[in-house]
C-alpha cells in the first residue's frame, strides 16, 4: 500500500496532472486531501489502474476525500504559457479552487470544499512553480509513492479523459475518445488529413512523416 503519508498530522495536499504529453485537448490537474486514516489497497497510480478500476476509485475518493478539486488549462494558455508552466499552473489553480478560489478563464471540473488548512503540497513531479504561498516538495513518481498524489492523479485522468470523449464528438476524425489526443499513428495520420483543430497545441510538433509509424 502507498504512503499515507510524508509527516504525520501534518494536512497534505496531493497534486498531479494528467494529458502533459497530448497533441491535442486541455492538461487537467487534480488537489486532494484524503481524510486521516484512509486506507485503500487498490489505489495506485492512474497509469497502473484500468479505467474500470480509476472509475471506482474517483467515486470513492471524490466521496470521502477532505476536499477537492479538479482545474483545466485549455491548449490556447498552454501555447501561451509552454506546457511544464500550463501543468504547474493547472496544479496551483486546482489546490486555490479547492479553497474556494477561481481564476477567470479557467474551467474547474469539480469541488469538493472541506473545513481543511492545507500545510503542505505534495507535487508530482521534479519541477513546480508556485503560486499558492503554500511549502511544498517534489516528488519524482510520486504517484506510486504516496496515496494523496495517487488520487490526484485519478481524478485528473478520469476528468481529462471525460472531456476528451465529449470533445470526439465534435471532432471525429481523430479518434480521441481512444486516443485522449495523445500522439498516436492514427492521430497523426488524421492531421495530414483533416488539418488542425482549435483543440490542438500549436506549439506542439502536430506533423510527423508517416514513414515515423510504418
Amino acid at each position: 500500500m502507498l504512503k499515507p503519508y510524508e509527516i504525520k498530522g501534518r494536512c497534505e495536499v496531493g497534486c498531479d496532472e494528467a494529458g502533459r504529453g497530448c497533441l491535442a485537448g486541455p492538461v487537467v490537474a487534480a488537489a486532494v486531501i484524503l481524510p486521516e486514516g484512509y486506507e485503500n489497497e487498490i489505489l495506485n497510480d492512474s497509469k497502473q489502474l484500468t479505467a474500470r478500476q480509476r472509475a471506482l476509485l474517483r467515486t470513492e475518493i471524490e466521496a470521502q476525500a477532505d476536499a477537492w478539486a479538479v482545474a483545466v488549462v485549455q491548449p490556447a494558455d498552454i501555447d501561451r504559457l509552454n506546457i511544464l508552466h500550463a501543468s504547474t499552473h493547472a496544479m496551483c489553480l486546482s489546490v486555490q479552487a479547492m479553497l474556494g478560489q477561481k481564476a477567470d478563464n479557467v474551467s474547474v471540473g469539480g469541488t469538493r470544499i472541506g473545513h481543511v488548512n492545507p500545510q503542505f503540497l505534495l507535487i508530482d513531479g521534479n519541477r513546480f512553480y508556485n503560486e499558492t504561498g503554500i511549502p511544498y516538495k517534489c516528488i519524482i513518481k510520486g504517484d506510486a509513492k504516496y496515496m494523496a498524489i495517487a488520487a490526484a492523479s485519478i481524478l485528473a485522468k478520469t476528468h481529462r479523459d471525460e472531456i476528451m470523449e465529449h470533445l470526439d464528438t465534435a471532432y471525429p476524425h481523430y479518434l480521441w475518445k481512444q486516443n485522449k489526443g495523445y500522439p498516436t499513428r492514427d492521430h497523426y495520420l488524421a492531421i495530414e488529413q483533416y488539418g488542425i483543430t482549435p483543440q490542438h497545441r500549436r506549439s506542439f510538433a502536430l506533423y510527423r512523416q508517416r514513414s515515423l509509424f510504418e
